[in-house]
């Protein structure tokens, strides 16, 4: 076994950066190569065509089916060409991955041979077996049917030989079995009440699209260090391990000269990401050893959706190119820093005004205000559901942490626009204006245009304000950032229609204060709301220290969830708020919304059952006997010391030895004691028929056992003889050579 650790460790260190071919073209030259995107389109596809795809894409039209086939002959026209020979609908269920069956394009041609065809049925429909994804209990195992249907706005793209088809996944019965479908209500949600009050600031706004900026943070190890550690490989974390002497408390690697192996990976990674058309923007070290981060520029969610999906998959790809493995767990190893996977969020118009971001007068810094003010109102009323929306067994173990956000969900927002909103809600009520028929003036010192540099980052808050977007900072490394943003643009959806009919409500009240002024009356009646939910939402707002004990003190009495328990916390999914405000909206049904905690509670249980079995395995097959080996060696020179010579001497010879040796003996006999606890653990944890029930017993009573044995493993690998110890070290494993 320590063969088999010296060998990896040093195959490791011999490693040089793989060649990689750069394409001659400059990046803008061949960014989206490999995607049918809307050059593509005009090129291939007919006139009308073109024209009723790019009216189906921007403007939400209905995609009729008499045009499929046109389509899709010439998609297949420009995959033909480019070497492909297969085709697949790539979707997304509930497995926090991707999927895809890839098909041929050859049929009979009916005289023997064959022949490549590829028609609009097979563009927008296929039929997967439902029954072998998570749904919570809407397909039984023996209900197969399901269905994949073609999202034309977000285009095709060619992974080496296949044509890959974005598609939503739904049930034989019409439910979503993945995250796409809703994702897709709730931007279409967002979009039309958004586009409503807009039209209070401007009648000329004919859509609003939600946009995402994610920020992908990840560890790289060996491939040889990480095939010699079984709990890396199956769970995708080191179940033990004892710090290193150094890992990240120099600040060294943070923004620090990126390893030349790595930058080698990340040339080939970029080449190949933009070619798919991710548009890769920022590269660097992050605080931890081994940890790096890639972010895009800001994309329509949907589409930036589906680009980080296709970056995680491609980037194990690369990975192992270059002798790497990816490691998108959010605690790979404790003792440093995890990895997140911050979600910038904003909210902006066809007409290109970004609703987050102040204005230069004061009608557009009253729009501006709204927007904040309504966002924060959804991220109150439904702060515990936006956790649930990031939680998981992974993501658990970073919040809390003095790493990332804490789990209560807060927002911070800066001096220049706390005071703005504070103004608002404590000013005269004469404070607003009319300048001439249209102007509009208020009592409110100017606010820049931007206030990027004019207000500090709070890197404890979750969902912070960062000039001209809010930064959704809770979400996990590992997960679908479908699932934040659902959430999300769902709780800004309902807090902005719900503000419109208050205001449409009130609007009459001051047209007779004011003598019949409409435009007047219409800024009053939405002064006089913001005014209200200024002071509603104001516990959601919070610019201090989101680590300390004060604060979740503090967040109880202001109402906030403070729930840490994971099982539990994805119970705000099934809240009555939740459901109803999900169902107003068709993003998803109560029968949903069960189905997908069914399917929660169910991973978060098996991820915690693979843990323990991994751990159980590896203590009592690696390091117990590991230990005792060394235990006996020391023995056997206890022996041979009292043999040679006398008694005092001896005595004070082993002195250490006799020390280690009983040191080993009850460390081992409480690791055998905790496994025992944790095997009986799960057997009870295993008989409960709830899912929800089950989840929490494993959180309550068989998780806290995995930290119980873990503590006494990482004190013999301080004390076991080096070339003895099985599994390669922290101080081997987080620092590429």
């Amino acid at each position: 076994m320590e063969a088999l650790r010296f060998q990896v460790v040093g195959e490791a260190f011999k490693k040089k950066p793989l060649d990689v071919k750069t394409p001659s073209e400059r990046p803008y030259e061949y960014f989206g190569k490999k995607v049918f995107n809307r050059e593509k389109m005009y090129k291939y596809l007919p006139k009308q065509v073109y024209e009723k795809m790019i009216d189906v894409m921007d403007n939400g039209a209905r995609l009729d089916r008499d045009i499929a086939d046109a389509v899709a002959s010439g998609m297949k026209q420009w995959a033909v060409e480019n070497g492909v020979t297969h085709y697949t609908h790539w979707f997304q269920p509930l497995t926090e991955g991707t999927a895809e069956k890839h098909d041929s394009f050859i049929e009979h041609d009916g005289k023997g041979g064959m022949v490549e065809e590829f028609t609009g049925k097979l563009l927008v429909q296929q039929e997967p077996d439902a029954s072998s994804f998570p749904s919570g209990g809407i397909r039984s195992t023996f209900e197969a049917r399901g269905y994949s249907a073609w999202d034309p706005t977000s285009p095709v793209f060619i992974i080496d030989d296949t044509l890959c088809i974005p598609t939503v996944f739904i049930s034989y019965s019409g439910e979503a079995l993945d995250y796409k479908a809703p994702l897709k209500r709730a931007l279409h949600a967002v979009n039309v009440a958004a586009t409503e009050v807009c039209h209070y600031f401007d009648p000329a706004v004919k859509k609003v699209q939600s946009n995402l900026g994610w920020e992908q943070e990840y560890f790289l190890v060996d491939e040889g260090l990480y095939a010699a550690r079984p709990d890396l490989l199956l769970t995708g974390r080191t179940l033990m391990g004892h710090d290193s002497a150094k890992n990240q408390q120099m600040d060294d690697h943070y923004f620090g000269a990126i390893p030349e192996r790595v930058a080698a990976f990340m040339r080939d990674l970029e080449i190949q990401a933009l070619e798919l058309g991710v548009p890769c923007k920022t590269r660097h070290n992050e605080v931890a050893p081994n940890q790096f981060e890639l972010a895009p520029i800001f994309e329509e969610t949907n589409l930036a959706v589906d680009h980080n999906m296709m970056l995680m998959s491609l980037m194990k790809k690369v990975a192992r190119k270059h002798g790497f493995r990816v490691l998108l767990h959010e605690k790979p190893f404790a003792g440093i820093n995890g990895s997140g996977k911050h979600n910038n969020w904003s909210l902006s118009t066809d007409n290109g005004i970004l609703l987050h971001a102040p204005g230069k007068t004061a009608e557009a810094n009253l729009r501006f205000a709204t927007f904040i003010v309504e966002t924060l109102m959804g991220v109150y009323k439904h702060n515990g559901l936006l956790k649930a929306s990031i939680m998981s067994a992974t993501n658990a173990h970073r919040l809390g942490a003095n790493e990332a956000p804490p789990a209560i969900v807060s927002s911070f927002l800066g001096k220049q626009v706390s005071e703005l909103l504070d103004h608002i809600e404590k000013a005269d009520k004469d404070f607003l204006s009319m300048a001439g028929k249209q102007g509009l003036k208020m009592d409110i010192p100017e606010i820049p245009e931007l206030l990027i540099d004019n207000t500090d980052r709070n890197r404890t808050s979750p969902f912070a304000f960062t000039g001209n977007r809010f930064e959704f900072r809770a979400v996990g490394s590992e997960a679908n950032c479908a699932s934040a943003m659902i959430a999300l643009n769902s709780a800004v959806a309902e807090a902005l229609a719900d503000f419109k009919k208050r205001v449409d409500a009130r609007i009459p009240e001051f047209e007779k204060k004011l003598a019949g002024s409409d435009h007047s009356a219409k800024f009053h009646a939405i002064i006089d709301v913001l005014r209200e939910d200024i002071k509603t939402c104001k516990p959601i707002r919070f610019d201090g220290n989101g680590y300390s004990d004060e604060w979740v003190i503090e967040a109880e009495k202001r109402g906030l969830d403070v729930e840490k328990s994971c099982p539990k916390i994805f119970e705000r999914y099934l809240d009555k708020e939740s459901i109803d405000m999900f169902e107003s909206l068709g993003v998803m049904t109560k029968k949903e919304l069960e189905a997908r905690n069914e399917v929660k509670w169910e991973t978060y249980t098996k991820k915690i059952q693979i843990e323990a079995r991994v751990l159980g395995d590896l203590s009592m097959n690696h390091i117990i006997p590991v230990a005792t080996t060394y235990q006996s060696q020391l023995l056997k020179n206890v022996d041979s010391v009292s043999t040679v010579f006398p008694i005092d001497k001896a005595e004070k010879l082993n002195a250490r030895n006799l020390k280690i040796i009983e040191e080993i003996a009850e460390r081992t006999s409480a690791i055998e004691k905790g496994v025992e606890e944790l095997v009986n653990a799960r057997k009870l944890a295993n008989k409960i028929d709830d899912e929800h029930e089950k989840a929490i017993a494993y959180h309550d009573k068989v998780e806290p056992k995995l930290d119980e044995i873990r503590y006494q493993i990482d004190k013999l690998e301080l004390i076991v003889d080096d070339s003895l110890w099985p599994l390669p070290k922290y101080r081997e494993l987080l620092f590429i050579r």
